[in-house]
C-alpha cells in the first residue's frame, strides 16, 4: 500500500527562484531560509520518497481569471514550466504518476470533491520553487515523480479552511488506499502572511504567522475555524496561501512529529517559513468520515 511519509510547507515567492539563479544563497539576506533546508535534504536522502503529492495555488500560468477551477488535479505524464516573466529560469519538465493522479481523482470524485482534471498543465513558481528548494542539485532530472493539485486562493469566491482541510484528509485516504507500494511525501506551498497591492502593501504579521505554525502541528482544525475575512486581515489578502498548509496538514493521517521550524522575515514582504512534518504510525486504509 502507498503510504504519506510527511508533510512539507515551504513559502513560494519568485524572488527566491532569482536568489537560486544569482547563488545568493549564502548571502545575509537569504542565508536563514536556504540553511532551513538542510534539515529537509537530509530527510529526502534518508526517506527516499517515491512522489512528491504538491498542493499550490496557480497564479495565471496554467488558470486566469476568466476560467478558475476551485481545486484542480493534474494527470498528465509529464509537467512543464514556462516564463512567467519574473526573470528567473525554467526548469526541466517534471514526470507525473497518471496512475496514481487518477486514483485520487476518482477517490476524490467518489467522495463528493468536484475537481477539475487536467491531462495537460503548466506548473508554475509555486510548483517549480519548492520543488527545486527540496532538490537543488537534481540537474536534468528530479529523484521524485508528482502530482499537482491547485487550490484557488486568488479568485473569490475562495473555499473555506475547513473544506480544504478536508480536502486534504480526503487526499491523505485516497492514497492510503493505493495498492502500489509508494512512499508519498505531501507537499504545501505559500505565505505565510503578505500583502502585494493596496494600503497594506508589505504588511506581514508574524505572531499570526507563529501561530499558525504552532497550530499546523499539534491543533489544526484550529486553523478550520477561520473564515476567509478574517485570514485575510490576519495574513494579508496573499496570505491566504494558508489554504495549501492546511490541506497538507489534513493529508497526515497518522501521529505527526516535526522534524525541522524555521521561521524568518523579510523574504521579499513575505513571512517566509519551512516545516517538516513527519507522518508516523499511520494507518493502512481510512474510512471516509
Amino acid at each position: 500500500m502507498a503510504r504519506i511519509i510527511g508533510g512539507l510547507t515551504t513559502s513560494h515567492v519568485p524572488s527566491i527562484g532569482g536568489a537560486i539563479a544569482r547563488g545568493d544563497q549564502e548571502t545575509p539576506y537569504w542565508k536563514p531560509f536556504f540553511d532551513a533546508f538542510k534539515p529537509v535534504h537530509s530527510w529526502l536522502a534518508k526517506e527516499k520518497p517515491d512522489v512528491a503529492v504538491v498542493i499550490y495555488n496557480d497564479h495565471g500560468l496554467n488558470f486566469f481569471l476568466d476560467k478558475m477551477p476551485t481545486f484542480a488535479i493534474g494527470a498528465a505524464a509529464k509537467y512543464d514550466n514556462a516564463d512567467e516573466g519574473w526573470g528567473i529560469p525554467v526548469l526541466p519538465s517534471f514526470e507525473g504518476d497518471p496512475d496514481l493522479s487518477w486514483h485520487i481523482i476518482n477517490d476524490l470524485v467518489d467522495h463528493e470533491f468536484d475537481l477539475t482534471m487536467c491531462q495537460e498543465m503548466l506548473v508554475d513558481h509555486a510548483f517549480t520553487l519548492p520543488v527545486k528548494l527540496m532538490y537543488p542539485d537534481a540537474g536534468d532530472h528530479w529523484p521524485v515523480k508528482v502530482v499537482p493539485v491547485t487550490i484557488n486562493s486568488v479568485q473569490h469566491p475562495l473555499p473555506t479552511a475547513a473544506r480544504c482541510y478536508k480536502l486534504g484528509q480526503a487526499i491523505g485516504r485516497a492514497v492510503a488506499s493505493y495498492p502500489k507500494d509508494l512512499k508519498v511525501v505531501v507537499v504545501g506551498t505559500g505565505g505565510l502572511s503578505h500583502q502585494l497591492d493596496g494600503t497594506r502593501a508589505g504588511f506581514i504579521n508574524k505572531e499570526f504567522d507563529l501561530l499558525c505554525m504552532d497550530k499546523i502541528l499539534n491543533d489544526p482544525v484550529a486553523l478550520t475555524k477561520y473564515s476567509n475575512r478574517q485570514i485575510i486581515e490576519q495574513a494579508g489578502s496573499q496570505g491566504v496561501e494558508l489554504m495549501t498548509w492546511i490541506a497538507m496538514r489534513g493529508a497526515l493521517q497518522g501521529h505527526v512529529s516535526k522534524v525541522t521550524s524555521t521561521y524568518h522575515v523579510p523574504i521579499s514582504n513575505t513571512g517566509g517559513a519551512v516545516m517538516l512534518l513527519a507522518n508516523d504510525d499511520q494507518p493502512q486504509a481510512v474510512a471516509a468520515e
